[in-house]
């Protein structure tokens, strides 16, 4: 079922998070409630910057790793590459 995309959010301290997920919106409401991932607790609230189309969990977990593996300015290209959809 391809209801997973990937998404990049951007933190108060500037950095980027890279994650994925099957109901973007909860996510990011984590994110900013301080719930979210260990990396963004102590730098909310976030701001969505890209995302992916809909894919599988393992094509989302690839793309993920993928992206990780990046410098920061590639990581948003990288993503638009892939099938980046409207924020």
């Amino acid at each position: 079922m391809k209801n997973w995309i990937v998404y990049i959010v951007r933190c108060t301290d500037e950095t980027l998070y890279c994650g994925i997920s099957n109901d973007l919106s909860k996510r990011i409401l984590a994110h900013n409630s301080g719930k979210g991932a260990v990396y963004t607790r102590g730098r909310f609230p976030v701001q969505l910057e890209a995302q992916s189309r809909a894919m599988t969990r393992s094509e989302a977990l690839r793309l993920e790793m993928r992206i990780k593996k990046e410098h920061r300015k590639k990581k948003i290209e990288l993503l638009g590459i892939l099938g980046s959809s409207d924020k």
